[in-house]
């Protein structure tokens, strides 16, 4: 993956090696990653609070599997 700068619009993209190979020229040019990353947005308390969720309720989800497996088998 390669990041690139469109020098007119001041556009950052992240492609792929190929895509960045045909992209560079005159108008995209090659840029440092970490200005890809200073650029994108950072998350938020709330965004971080439903990951948490999401990882209690897949847990929850397995352990009800396990559970029903366990049960199915005596």
């Amino acid at each position: 993956m390669k990041c690139l700068k469109n020098v007119k619009t001041n556009e950052i993209v992240r492609v792929t090696d190929k895509e960045a190979y045909n992209m560079a020229g005159i108008t995209w040019k090659y840029i440092a990653k970490s200005e890809w990353k200073a650029t994108r947005p950072v998350a938020s308390e709330k965004q971080v609070e439903e990951a948490e969720k999401k990882e209690v309720t897949i847990s929850e989800k397995a352990l009800k599997r396990k559970k029903l497996k366990e049960k199915q088998r005596a």
